[in-house]
């Protein structure tokens, strides 16, 4: 099965980001058709999430599924931002893609443990955080180069828009736009 390969290819990718290996790239398709192959993956796992999410508090109307699915998606868009956002401030010779991908690859890891988390309660979702943080500012440190300061920034601006802007929707839309991780 292709997506199992792909998902098994990019944990051992991750082990070896985490591990500090120099050949990580090897797991991931740091190319374009590889981004939006990791992006479909992302889609597939943000449209099962919802589904599950929908077991306990209902069936979601089409706007409401839309609306959450928006909501699944701002986890790219903190990943891009803090990426931009970062390299803005500290340039550096690595390409968009070499964090991109295996970002992405995080961020489906996000939703799959943030769904199965969620089901035992909210407050576990806080150590799921806390592994986020660690693995963005890994990712830092080895798809970009950069210093142990800029990646801990790196780190934490993703991650206080991927909890913030979900939190903050749901304040203020109400529990249409709950997300479901």
């Amino acid at each position: 099965m292709k997506i199992w390969a792909l998902l098994s290819a990019a944990f051992a990718g991750w082990v070896e980001i985490v591990r500090g290996e120099a050949d990580w790239r090897r797991h991931f398709v740091i190319t374009m058709p590889g981004l939006v192959t990791a992006l479909v993956l992302f889609l597939v796992f943000a449209f099962l999430s919802v589904v599950v999410a929908s077991t306990s508090v209902g069936i979601p109307t089409l706007s409401g599924f839309i609306a959450v699915m928006l909501v699944q998606a701002l986890g790219i868009a903190a990943l891009v931002i803090g990426l931009y956002a970062t390299r803005m401030m500290v340039p550096t010779e690595a390409k968009l893609l070499d964090a991109l991908v295996p970002g992405v690859y995080l961020l489906v890891l996000y939703i799959i443990l943030g769904t199965i988390l969620s089901l035992f309660g909210g407050a576990v979702l806080l150590l799921l955080w806390a592994i986020m943080a660690v693995l963005l500012y890994r990712l830092g440190r080895m798809a970009a180069g950069w210093s142990l300061g800029v990646s801990v920034g790196f780190a934490l601006l993703p991650l206080v828009l991927l909890v913030g802007m979900p939190l903050t929707l749901y304040m203020l839309t109400g529990p249409t736009a709950a997300p479901a991780a």
